[in-house]
Protein backbone atom coordinates (compact mmCIF):
# COMPACT_ATOMS: atom_id res chain seq x y z
CA UNK A 1 0.00 0.00 0.00
CA UNK A 2 2.96 2.43 1.02
CA UNK A 3 4.26 1.78 -2.42
CA UNK A 4 0.86 2.37 -4.86
CA UNK A 5 1.07 5.88 -2.32
CA UNK A 6 3.96 6.45 -3.18
CA UNK A 7 3.65 6.00 -6.58
CA UNK A 8 -0.02 7.70 -7.06
CA UNK A 9 -1.69 4.71 -7.35
CA UNK A 10 -3.97 5.92 -4.46
CA UNK A 11 -4.90 9.08 -2.94
CA UNK A 12 -3.31 9.77 0.66
CA UNK A 13 -7.29 9.67 2.34
CA UNK A 14 -7.94 6.52 0.41
CA UNK A 15 -4.41 5.17 1.28
CA UNK A 16 -5.62 5.96 5.59
CA UNK A 17 -8.68 4.45 4.62
CA UNK A 18 -7.21 1.12 3.81
CA UNK A 19 -4.72 1.02 6.69
CA UNK A 20 -7.75 2.05 9.05
CA UNK A 21 -9.69 -1.20 7.98
CA UNK A 22 -6.82 -3.31 8.39
CA UNK A 23 -5.19 -1.68 11.42
CA UNK A 24 -8.13 -1.31 13.59
CA UNK A 25 -8.64 -5.21 13.97
CA UNK A 26 -5.53 -5.96 15.38
CA UNK A 27 -4.38 -6.67 18.50
CA UNK A 28 -2.05 -4.13 18.83
CA UNK A 29 -4.13 -0.80 17.43
CA UNK A 30 -6.88 -2.30 19.85
CA UNK A 31 -4.61 -2.23 22.77
CA UNK A 32 -3.22 0.92 22.52
CA UNK A 33 -6.73 3.06 21.67
CA UNK A 34 -7.96 1.45 24.89
CA UNK A 35 -4.87 2.80 27.27
CA UNK A 36 -7.01 6.11 25.98
CA UNK A 37 -10.40 4.89 26.80
CA UNK A 38 -9.55 3.23 29.98
CA UNK A 39 -9.33 7.05 31.78
CA UNK A 40 -13.15 7.57 31.10
CA UNK A 41 -12.70 9.76 28.22
CA UNK A 42 -14.17 9.70 25.18
CA UNK A 43 -11.90 9.00 21.81
CA UNK A 44 -13.28 10.78 18.88
CA UNK A 45 -12.01 9.22 15.36
CA UNK A 46 -11.89 11.50 12.32
CA UNK A 47 -10.16 11.07 9.05
CA UNK A 48 -6.73 13.05 9.85
CA UNK A 49 -4.73 15.77 8.73
CA UNK A 50 -6.19 19.14 9.79
CA UNK A 51 -9.28 17.25 10.97
CA UNK A 52 -8.10 16.59 14.33
CA UNK A 53 -6.88 20.17 15.25
CA UNK A 54 -10.21 21.08 13.65
CA UNK A 55 -12.36 18.72 15.86
CA UNK A 56 -10.16 19.59 19.12
CA UNK A 57 -10.92 23.43 19.04
CA UNK A 58 -14.49 23.38 18.11
CA UNK A 59 -15.79 20.98 20.32
CA UNK A 60 -13.33 18.79 22.08
CA UNK A 61 -11.67 21.77 24.45
CA UNK A 62 -15.16 23.24 24.88
CA UNK A 63 -16.48 20.03 26.14
CA UNK A 64 -13.58 19.38 28.82
CA UNK A 65 -14.66 22.70 30.10
CA UNK A 66 -18.06 22.55 29.97
CA UNK A 67 -18.06 18.44 30.87
CA UNK A 68 -14.86 17.76 32.82
CA UNK A 69 -14.35 15.07 29.86
CA UNK A 70 -11.24 14.87 27.61
CA UNK A 71 -12.20 13.86 23.99
CA UNK A 72 -9.29 12.59 22.24
CA UNK A 73 -8.64 12.52 18.58
CA UNK A 74 -7.90 9.71 16.45
CA UNK A 75 -7.27 10.18 12.53
CA UNK A 76 -6.75 6.81 11.35
CA UNK A 77 -9.98 6.82 9.33
CA UNK A 78 -13.63 5.56 10.65
CA UNK A 79 -14.32 3.22 7.45
CA UNK A 80 -17.50 1.34 7.82
CA UNK A 81 -15.37 -1.88 7.91
CA UNK A 82 -12.91 -0.44 10.66
CA UNK A 83 -16.33 0.66 12.94
CA UNK A 84 -17.74 -2.81 12.20
CA UNK A 85 -14.22 -4.56 13.36
CA UNK A 86 -14.28 -2.44 16.92
CA UNK A 87 -17.68 -3.55 17.23
CA UNK A 88 -16.76 -7.52 16.39
CA UNK A 89 -13.52 -7.00 18.63
CA UNK A 90 -15.86 -7.65 21.90
CA UNK A 91 -13.90 -3.76 23.66
CA UNK A 92 -13.94 -1.60 20.93
CA UNK A 93 -11.67 1.35 21.86
CA UNK A 94 -13.33 4.10 19.79
CA UNK A 95 -16.53 6.00 21.06
CA UNK A 96 -17.89 8.63 18.67
CA UNK A 97 -17.07 8.46 15.03
CA UNK A 98 -16.81 11.19 12.16
CA UNK A 99 -19.15 8.50 9.73
CA UNK A 100 -21.23 8.55 6.67
CA UNK A 101 -25.08 8.38 7.26
CA UNK A 102 -25.63 5.50 5.46
CA UNK A 103 -22.46 3.78 6.75
CA UNK A 104 -24.22 3.97 10.61
CA UNK A 105 -27.63 3.26 9.39
CA UNK A 106 -26.08 0.06 8.00
CA UNK A 107 -24.10 -0.74 10.99
CA UNK A 108 -26.71 0.33 13.20
CA UNK A 109 -29.56 -2.14 12.07
CA UNK A 110 -26.96 -4.64 12.62
CA UNK A 111 -26.46 -3.43 16.07
CA UNK A 112 -23.27 -2.63 16.15
CA UNK A 113 -24.06 1.60 16.58
CA UNK A 114 -26.18 3.32 19.77
CA UNK A 115 -29.59 4.83 18.32
CA UNK A 116 -29.37 8.72 19.03
CA UNK A 117 -30.72 9.69 21.91
CA UNK A 118 -33.20 12.75 20.94
CA UNK A 119 -33.89 13.43 24.44
CA UNK A 120 -30.12 15.10 24.53
CA UNK A 121 -29.39 15.82 21.07
CA UNK A 122 -31.91 18.31 19.84
CA UNK A 123 -33.29 17.53 16.46
CA UNK A 124 -34.55 21.05 15.96
CA UNK A 125 -31.09 22.06 15.84
CA UNK A 126 -30.32 19.89 12.50
CA UNK A 127 -32.05 20.96 9.10
CA UNK A 128 -34.95 18.97 8.51
CA UNK A 129 -34.73 15.63 7.28
CA UNK A 130 -31.03 15.01 8.52
CA UNK A 131 -31.37 13.49 11.52
CA UNK A 132 -31.69 9.55 11.33
CA UNK A 133 -31.80 6.69 13.84
CA UNK A 134 -28.08 6.03 14.36
CA UNK A 135 -26.73 9.36 13.16
CA UNK A 136 -26.91 12.62 14.32
CA UNK A 137 -25.73 15.07 11.04
CA UNK A 138 -22.75 17.19 12.33
CA UNK A 139 -21.83 19.05 8.95
CA UNK A 140 -22.35 19.38 4.93
CA UNK A 141 -20.56 19.50 1.93
CA UNK A 142 -21.39 19.26 -2.01
CA UNK A 143 -20.15 17.88 -5.25
CA UNK A 144 -20.39 20.81 -7.03
CA UNK A 145 -19.02 22.06 -10.84
CA UNK A 146 -15.74 23.98 -11.62
CA UNK A 147 -14.83 25.58 -14.40
CA UNK A 148 -11.84 27.00 -15.96
CA UNK A 149 -13.32 30.82 -16.97
CA UNK A 150 -10.32 31.77 -18.77
CA UNK A 151 -11.54 29.08 -20.89
CA UNK A 152 -15.55 30.00 -21.79
CA UNK A 153 -15.36 33.82 -21.72
CA UNK A 154 -18.98 34.66 -20.18
CA UNK A 155 -20.53 31.55 -20.63
CA UNK A 156 -20.90 29.88 -17.46
CA UNK A 157 -22.74 26.32 -16.32
CA UNK A 158 -26.33 26.08 -15.45
CA UNK A 159 -26.36 22.61 -14.26
CA UNK A 160 -24.99 19.02 -14.74
CA UNK A 161 -26.50 19.43 -18.71
CA UNK A 162 -23.62 21.79 -19.55
CA UNK A 163 -21.08 19.76 -17.08
CA UNK A 164 -21.68 17.21 -20.07
CA UNK A 165 -21.96 19.17 -22.96
CA UNK A 166 -18.41 19.40 -24.15
CA UNK A 167 -19.51 21.13 -27.38
CA UNK A 168 -20.98 24.37 -25.07
CA UNK A 169 -18.15 23.74 -23.01
CA UNK A 170 -14.82 22.42 -24.40
CA UNK A 171 -12.37 20.57 -22.84
CA UNK A 172 -11.72 17.72 -20.44
CA UNK A 173 -13.30 16.55 -17.32
CA UNK A 174 -12.50 14.93 -14.66
CA UNK A 175 -14.47 13.15 -11.73
CA UNK A 176 -15.50 11.24 -8.42
CA UNK A 177 -13.52 7.99 -8.57
CA UNK A 178 -15.96 6.61 -5.86
CA UNK A 179 -19.08 7.17 -7.08
CA UNK A 180 -21.01 9.43 -5.04
CA UNK A 181 -22.80 12.18 -7.05
CA UNK A 182 -21.61 11.30 -9.58
CA UNK A 183 -24.80 8.92 -10.64
CA UNK A 184 -27.03 11.99 -9.86
CA UNK A 185 -24.77 14.17 -11.82
CA UNK A 186 -25.06 11.90 -15.06
CA UNK A 187 -28.51 11.17 -14.48
CA UNK A 188 -29.61 14.97 -14.30
CA UNK A 189 -27.44 15.64 -17.25
CA UNK A 190 -29.46 12.69 -19.30
CA UNK A 191 -32.66 14.57 -18.66
CA UNK A 192 -33.95 13.18 -15.82
CA UNK A 193 -35.82 15.61 -13.15
CA UNK A 194 -34.49 16.42 -9.63
CA UNK A 195 -37.76 15.21 -8.01
CA UNK A 196 -37.35 11.83 -9.67
CA UNK A 197 -33.77 10.60 -9.19
CA UNK A 198 -34.51 8.75 -6.55
CA UNK A 199 -34.32 5.32 -7.05
CA UNK A 200 -31.53 6.20 -9.13
CA UNK A 201 -31.69 4.45 -12.64
CA UNK A 202 -27.81 2.94 -12.50
CA UNK A 203 -28.25 1.63 -16.01
CA UNK A 204 -29.05 4.62 -17.57
CA UNK A 205 -26.51 6.04 -15.52
CA UNK A 206 -23.76 4.20 -16.00
CA UNK A 207 -24.72 4.16 -19.94
CA UNK A 208 -24.47 7.61 -19.86
CA UNK A 209 -20.45 7.64 -18.02
CA UNK A 210 -19.59 5.27 -19.98
CA UNK A 211 -20.46 7.30 -23.09
CA UNK A 212 -18.36 10.16 -21.78
CA UNK A 213 -15.55 8.39 -20.88
CA UNK A 214 -13.28 9.20 -23.59
CA UNK A 215 -13.85 13.33 -22.16
CA UNK A 216 -12.79 12.54 -18.66
CA UNK A 217 -8.84 13.11 -18.23
CA UNK A 218 -9.32 11.72 -14.57
CA UNK A 219 -11.24 10.17 -11.68
CA UNK A 220 -10.06 12.16 -8.60
CA UNK A 221 -9.75 10.48 -5.27
CA UNK A 222 -8.54 13.24 -2.87
CA UNK A 223 -9.37 17.23 -2.50
CA UNK A 224 -6.01 17.88 -3.66
CA UNK A 225 -6.39 15.72 -6.76
CA UNK A 226 -9.15 17.69 -7.97
CA UNK A 227 -7.54 20.97 -7.41
CA UNK A 228 -4.68 20.21 -9.24
CA UNK A 229 -6.47 19.01 -12.58
CA UNK A 230 -8.09 22.39 -12.78
CA UNK A 231 -4.81 24.39 -11.50
CA UNK A 232 -2.62 22.68 -14.05
CA UNK A 233 -5.01 22.92 -17.24
CA UNK A 234 -5.61 19.28 -17.69
CA UNK A 235 -9.30 19.75 -17.27
CA UNK A 236 -11.86 22.83 -17.99
CA UNK A 237 -14.59 21.27 -15.39
CA UNK A 238 -14.44 19.38 -12.99
CA UNK A 239 -17.04 17.64 -10.12
CA UNK A 240 -15.42 18.69 -6.96
CA UNK A 241 -15.86 19.01 -3.32
CA UNK A 242 -17.50 22.73 -2.10
CA UNK A 243 -14.47 22.54 1.03
CA UNK A 244 -12.14 23.04 -2.02
CA UNK A 245 -14.27 25.90 -3.86
CA UNK A 246 -13.15 28.98 -2.01
CA UNK A 247 -9.60 27.38 -2.44
CA UNK A 248 -9.36 26.63 -5.95
CA UNK A 249 -10.66 29.86 -6.47
CA UNK A 250 -7.77 32.08 -4.47
CA UNK A 251 -5.17 29.65 -5.82
CA UNK A 252 -6.17 30.47 -9.40
CA UNK A 253 -6.37 33.87 -8.47
CA UNK A 254 -10.39 33.96 -9.74
CA UNK A 255 -9.74 32.28 -12.97
CA UNK A 256 -11.01 28.96 -11.68
CA UNK A 257 -14.77 29.61 -10.74
CA UNK A 258 -17.81 27.58 -9.24
CA UNK A 259 -21.30 27.38 -8.92
CA UNK A 260 -24.00 26.12 -6.96
CA UNK A 261 -26.20 24.68 -9.67
CA UNK A 262 -27.63 21.34 -9.27
CA UNK A 263 -24.82 20.85 -6.99
CA UNK A 264 -24.99 17.63 -4.77
CA UNK A 265 -25.08 18.01 -1.05
CA UNK A 266 -24.27 15.48 1.34
CA UNK A 267 -24.68 15.16 5.19
CA UNK A 268 -21.51 14.26 7.37
CA UNK A 269 -22.71 12.78 10.85
CA UNK A 270 -21.57 11.74 14.20
CA UNK A 271 -22.37 8.16 15.70
CA UNK A 272 -21.68 6.13 18.67
CA UNK A 273 -20.26 2.61 18.33
CA UNK A 274 -22.65 0.06 20.46
CA UNK A 275 -20.76 -0.69 23.99
CA UNK A 276 -18.16 2.13 23.45
CA UNK A 277 -15.94 2.30 26.48
CA UNK A 278 -17.05 6.01 27.49
CA UNK A 279 -20.50 5.12 27.56
CA UNK A 280 -23.11 6.22 25.69
CA UNK A 281 -24.50 8.47 28.28
CA UNK A 282 -21.18 10.94 27.58
CA UNK A 283 -20.98 10.32 23.85
CA UNK A 284 -24.52 11.88 23.64
CA UNK A 285 -23.82 14.82 25.42
CA UNK A 286 -20.62 15.74 23.31
CA UNK A 287 -22.78 15.59 20.14
CA UNK A 288 -25.29 17.90 21.87
CA UNK A 289 -22.88 19.97 22.51
CA UNK A 290 -21.38 19.77 19.01
CA UNK A 291 -24.77 21.29 17.98
CA UNK A 292 -23.38 24.77 19.33
CA UNK A 293 -23.49 26.94 16.01
CA UNK A 294 -20.54 29.20 17.61
CA UNK A 295 -18.60 25.81 17.59
CA UNK A 296 -20.04 24.68 13.74
CA UNK A 297 -18.63 28.43 12.54
CA UNK A 298 -15.65 27.17 13.83
CA UNK A 299 -15.36 24.36 11.59
CA UNK A 300 -16.51 25.64 8.78
CA UNK A 301 -13.50 28.33 9.21
CA UNK A 302 -11.18 25.35 9.65
CA UNK A 303 -12.20 23.32 7.42
CA UNK A 304 -15.21 24.22 4.83
CA UNK A 305 -17.57 22.27 6.63
CA UNK A 306 -21.23 23.84 6.18
CA UNK A 307 -23.07 24.37 9.50
CA UNK A 308 -25.78 21.45 10.37
CA UNK A 309 -27.29 24.02 12.24
CA UNK A 310 -29.48 26.56 10.68
CA UNK A 311 -28.76 29.20 13.30
CA UNK A 312 -25.07 28.92 12.53
CA UNK A 313 -26.41 31.00 9.06
CA UNK A 314 -26.66 33.97 10.90
CA UNK A 315 -23.40 33.99 11.99
CA UNK A 316 -21.55 34.17 9.24
CA UNK A 317 -20.19 36.74 6.90
CA UNK A 318 -21.72 37.56 3.13
CA UNK A 319 -18.08 36.01 2.27
CA UNK A 320 -18.37 33.26 4.31
CA UNK A 321 -22.22 32.24 3.38
CA UNK A 322 -21.08 32.36 -0.71
CA UNK A 323 -18.79 29.47 -0.17
CA UNK A 324 -21.50 27.49 2.42
CA UNK A 325 -22.84 24.35 0.97
CA UNK A 326 -26.23 25.20 3.10
CA UNK A 327 -26.46 29.19 3.05
CA UNK A 328 -30.32 29.27 1.78
CA UNK A 329 -29.58 30.75 -1.09
CA UNK A 330 -27.29 27.88 -1.97
CA UNK A 331 -28.60 25.44 -0.78
CA UNK A 332 -32.25 26.03 -2.70
CA UNK A 333 -30.11 25.01 -6.06
CA UNK A 334 -29.04 21.70 -4.93
CA UNK A 335 -30.11 17.93 -4.31
CA UNK A 336 -29.31 16.23 -1.00
CA UNK A 337 -27.85 12.79 -2.01
CA UNK A 338 -30.39 10.11 -0.42
CA UNK A 339 -28.78 8.34 2.47
CA UNK A 340 -31.40 5.47 2.35
CA UNK A 341 -30.52 4.76 -1.12
CA UNK A 342 -27.01 4.72 -0.62
CA UNK A 343 -27.49 2.40 2.14
CA UNK A 344 -29.33 0.05 0.43
CA UNK A 345 -27.15 0.55 -2.88
CA UNK A 346 -24.04 1.67 -2.42
CA UNK A 347 -21.83 -1.34 -2.58
CA UNK A 348 -22.73 -2.65 -5.54
CA UNK A 349 -23.65 0.69 -7.50
CA UNK A 350 -19.74 1.35 -6.45
CA UNK A 351 -18.54 -2.19 -8.21
CA UNK A 352 -20.17 -1.76 -11.39
CA UNK A 353 -18.84 2.45 -11.56
CA UNK A 354 -15.43 1.38 -11.12
CA UNK A 355 -15.42 -1.37 -13.79
CA UNK A 356 -16.79 0.98 -16.11
CA UNK A 357 -13.90 4.05 -15.21
CA UNK A 358 -11.77 1.16 -14.87
CA UNK A 359 -11.99 -0.59 -18.28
Amino acid sequence: MSETLATGGISRRTFTQLAALLLSASPIALAATRGWAAQGDLVFVNWGGDAGPAYDKAYGAPFKEEAGITVKQDGSGPTEGAVAAQFESGKPAWDIVDIDAFSAQALGKKGMMEPIDYTVVDKTKMREGFGWEFAASTYFFSYIIAYDASKFGDKVPTGMADFFDVEKFPGKRSLYKWGAGMWEAALLADGVEPAKLYPLDLERAHKKLAAFKDNVVSYWGGGAESQSVLLNGEASMALIWSTRAGLIEKDSGGSIKFVWEQGLISPGAMGVIKGNPGGKDAAMKFIASAQDPKKQVIMFEMLGQGPANPAADALLSPEQARLSPVDPANMSKQIALDMAWYETNYGPALDEYTKIISA
